[in-house]
């Protein structure tokens, strides 16, 4: 019968509870606060830059959920390469706000016209173009995600200069 064998020993003695404790132990408080505290908050500005930096980018790692994904990506870049009415709402919402304090009744009836209508046709450009995107989407990805006309839609009625992500095609150009 063979003799059983014996596990070789690891070269020291097992560390007592207390010795792996000791080594463990740290300090709750850092001995020097103000300057642990300065460290944190220049650490958190560095990380917050950072962000900030990749969002503007497109950067997938610094997006939020709702703008991760490819098919987002080119919803995205389908609107912005596009001119929208949508994004001229605001401006002409606000003209039209002061054209409405005007004494004479009439010019203040055509502000309030000149809004509807500027809702009504963006809301239409808006239907017609992710109606648009979404086709194209169907070409290129098979499914498509629920919700990505939505988004779309909402990033055509912003702003192009207040768009985050910022625009990564001009307008003309085509979408990857």
């Amino acid at each position: 019968m063979p003799a059983p064998r014996q596990t070789p020993g690891k070269g020291r003695p097992t560390p007592s509870r207390r010795e792996r404790e000791a080594a463990r132990r740290r300090p709750l408080v850092p001995e020097d606060r103000k300057a642990a505290k300065a460290q944190s908050r220049d650490a958190a500005r560095e990380q917050r830059l950072r962000a900030q930096a990749g969002l503007a980018a497109g950067d997938e790692r610094f997006l939020g959920p709702r703008d991760r994904g490819p098919q987002r990506r080119f919803a995205r870049d389908w609107i912005d390469s596009r001119f929208n009415l949508g994004e001229y709402l605001l401006v002409v919402a606000v003209v039209a706000l002061f054209v409405l304090f005007f004494p004479n009744q009439n010019v203040a009836a055509y502000g309030v016209y000149v809004i509807w209508a500027l809702m009504v046709l963006g809301i239409v450009d808006a239907v017609v173009t992710t109606g648009r995107m979404k086709k194209a989407m169907r070409a290129r990805f098979g499914d498509v995600e629920p919700g990505v006309r939505w988004y779309a839609a909402m990033r055509a009625f912003s702003m192009r200069r207040l768009r985050l992500p910022r625009p990564q095609v001009k307008r003309g150009d085509r979408p990857a």
